[in-house]
C-alpha cells in the first residue's frame, strides 16, 4: 500500500514545492493538491463537512491553482507522483486543461495522478456555465475530449459539452491512453458507477465511514462490469493509525493520503518527518 501526502495550499504557510520535495526525501509515494478558483459568498449549496452553507476552511477562499501548484512541484522533484485530490476539470475549457496535463506529463517523465470531482459547490461551477443537472454528463464529454487529445495523431470529437474538428495536439502525455483517473466523490451506487465506466479508480471523501464494506462494494461492482483487475482505491486518512491502515491494506486499498497540517513550514516538516517515521519510511 503506497503513502501520499496531500497539502490543502494556500497563500500562507508551506509552498507547495518544498512539501513536495520534503515527502519526496521522506519516502512518500505521492504528493496532491486541491481546487477551487472562487468561493461566491452568496450560496445555498452544503458543504459536505458543515453540512449547510458555512466552511470549515478559510483555505478554501485562497487555494493555489493547482496545477501552477504541481508545476513548482515537479521542478523539485524527480520522483514522486503529482496528483489533484482533487480537481474540477467542469471549470476550465477541456482543450486547455487538456494541453496543461499533458505538457505537466511530459515535464514530470510521467508522473501526474488526475482526481477529479464533480464539484459540490453548485454556485462555483455555475459562475463557470456548469449546468447543475448535467455536471457527470459534461464530466465524462471533458475527459472523453480530453483523452483523444492526449491518444490521436488527428484528434476530434463531437459532444454537447465541448466539440471540436480534426486537430493536433502535442506534446502527448508520457502515460497513456491517459494519466490515471480517480473521481473524488462519496460511495453512491451511482459513482461508484460512473468511477467502474470512466475511471480508473476512487479516492474517499474526507467523512467516510465504513471503508472496508465501500471497497468490496466497488470491487464487486468492477467485476460485474467486466473490467480486468481491481480499481485503485485512495483513501483519505486523519491521524496515523497503525491498526486501521492494516485492516485497509487488507480490504484492498491500494494509497492513503495523509492530509497536512495548517501550520508554519517548520512545523509541516516536523508533521512529515514523524509521519515518515511511524510509516517506517
Amino acid at each position: 500500500m503506497r503513502h501520499g501526502i496531500t497539502l490543502f495550499t494556500s497563500d500562507r504557510g508551506i509552498r507547495p514545492e518544498v512539501a513536495a520535495s520534503t515527502a519526496e526525501s521522506r519516502g512518500f509515494d505521492s504528493f496532491y493538491v486541491p481546487e477551487h478558483t472562487h468561493i461566491p459568498i452568496r450560496r445555498e449549496s452544503a458543504h459536505p463537512g458543515t453540512g449547510n452553507e458555512t466552511l470549515p476552511d478559510d483555505r478554501y477562499m485562497r487555494t493555489l491553482d493547482p496545477w501552477v501548484a504541481l508545476g513548482l512541484a515537479a521542478a523539485v522533484t524527480s520522483t514522486i507522483k503529482l496528483g489533484t485530490s482533487v480537481a474540477l476539470p467542469l471549470e476550465h475549457d477541456p482543450i486547455t486543461l487538456a494541453k496543461t496535463i499533458a505538457s505537466l506529463d511530459h515535464l514530470s517523465g510521467g508522473r501526474v495522478n488526475f482526481g477529479v470531482g464533480f464539484g459540490w459547490n453548485a454556485e462555483e461551477l455555475a459562475d463557470h456555465g456548469v449546468p447543475p443537472k448535467k455536471k457527470r454528463t459534461a464530466m465524462r464529454q471533458y475527459l472523453e475530449a480530453m483523452q483523444a487529445l492526449w491518444t490521436e495523431e488527428e484528434a476530434s470529437y463531437e459532444g454537447d459539452f465541448v466539440a471540436f474538428g480534426p486537430s493536433w495536439a502535442w506534446p502527448k502525455p508520457v502515460q497513456q491512453p491517459r494519466p490515471p483517473i480517480f473521481l473524488g466523490a462519496g460511495s453512491t451506487d451511482r459513482n461508484f458507477d460512473w468511477i467502474v465506466r470512466h475511471a480508473d479508480g476512487w479516492i474517499t471523501t474526507p467523512t467516510e465511514n465504513n471503508v472496508v464494506d465501500k471497497v468490496a462494494r466497488l470491487h464487486k461492482a468492477w467485476a460485474d462490469a467486466g473490467r480486468a483487475g481491481t480499481p485503485e482505491i485512495l483513501a483519505l486518512a486523519g491521524r496515523h493509525d497503525a491498526e486501521q491502515l492494516k485492516i485497509w491494506e487488507d480490504a484492498g486499498v491500494t494509497e492513503v493520503i495523509f492530509g497536512l497540517p495548517d501550520r508554519a513550514q517548520d512545523d509541516v516538516v516536523a508533521y512529515i518527518d514523524r509521519l515518515a517515521s511511524k510509516l517506517d519510511h
